[in-house]
């Protein structure tokens, strides 16, 4: 199957340093689950992606598509949410409504 392209590109090469960070978060945050973004920098993103581990711990999935020396590109995915399932089976709690 072929990977689908990025949902956006964000690269932070053109962007004023103390605007990147926050613009990425935005981009992720409007991305549906499966969807994915493509990074572009001038150095390896490693600050920004412990960044996402503090935040989007389960959220995410970051790999590389090229590392460097002069270009680092990196794929930042969001993952579904994981629904954990009721006790028991049930909707409810455990069955506590039937």
């Amino acid at each position: 199957m072929m990977p689908t392209p990025a949902t956006s590109r964000i690269d932070v090469r053109e962007i004023a340093p103390q605007l990147r960070h926050g613009l990425i978060f935005e981009q992720f945050g409007a991305l549906a689950p499966d969807q994915w973004l493509e990074l572009v920098a001038d150095h390896d993103p490693q600050p920004l992606h412990r960044q996402f581990e503090a935040r989007h711990a389960d959220e995410f999935e970051w790999a590389y598509l090229e590392r460097g020396p002069g270009r680092w590109r990196v794929q930042i995915r969001r993952l579904a949410p994981v629904v954990a399932s009721g006790a028991g089976g049930s909707c409810c709690s455990g069955g506590a409504c039937g």
